[in-house]
Formats: structure tokens, sequence, C-alpha cells
């Protein structure tokens, strides 16, 4: 059972107006999840300081939920946990050759990635950022 206060609003608009809120209020308890996008630790003292580490953080979590549902649309349903965490897992290493002379060789590259991995990497399009072969 819902209660509204606004009476001219037709049921279906009530009950996806509670359904936002629900959604608006798991968002901020991402807020407060070290593994997604957190508000602590907050290493500010002034009241300037606060508000812009608690606007960046908004904007994070917002930037994360965008993709989200960018990876969404092409097909991978993955919570924002889960897609940062599938992020994460992508990394760059480094090799150095040593050749006959001179300094050393560098060849970047990328380690092995799931198939979760290179989906996301085609989705937003990492392969301009990535070493080339």
């Amino acid at each position: 059972m819902l209660i509204s206060d606004h009476d001219d609003w037709p049921a279906a608009e009530v009950i996806a107006g509670y359904r936002s809120q629900s959604e608006a209020e798991f968002s901020f308890r991402q807020l407060k999840d070290p593994r997604v996008v957190s508000f602590s630790p907050m290493r500010h003292w002034t009241e300037h300081n606060i508000r812009v580490h608690i606007f960046t953080c908004v904007l994070a979590l917002q930037l994360a939920h965008l993709m989200r549902l960018r990876a969404r649309r092409a097909g991978l349903d993955l919570s924002v946990r889960e897609l940062l965490g599938e992020l994460a897992g992508i990394g760059e290493t480094v090799l150095l050759y040593q050749g006959e002379r001179g300094r050393p060789r560098a060849h970047r590259m990328l380690t092995q990635t799931t198939p979760v991995q290179d989906k996301l990497a085609d989705i937003f399009g990492l392969a301009r950022h990535t070493p080339r072969r």
C-alpha cells in the first residue's frame, strides 16, 4: 500500500515516483560503499573542499550509472559494482627487453582479459587507449 499526498496523480505515476525514490536511496547507499564510489575517506576540513569532494563523488556515481546503462544497452546486464570490478581487472604490463647495447626496449601489453572485459573494452572504445602490437 502506498500513501501519497498527490491526489491528482494517476496511480501509475505514484508508483513510478515511489520506485524512483527507491533508486535514489539505493544510489546514496552506494555512496557509502567503499568498493563503488565512496564519500570516505574524506581528507578535507573546509566547507568548500568538502562540497567539492561530495560533488565529485556524486558525479562519479552518476558516470558509473551511465556506463552501466550503456553496457546494458549493449547486452551486458551488470551492477555498478560488477562493472567497475570488471574494468578494474583490465591491466597493463610493461616488459623490458635488453638488447645488444643501449637502453632496454619497453613493450607494453594488456594482461589476459575475460570475454566480459573484452566486450566492455569494445563498448567503451578502450582500444584507442591501449598499447598497439
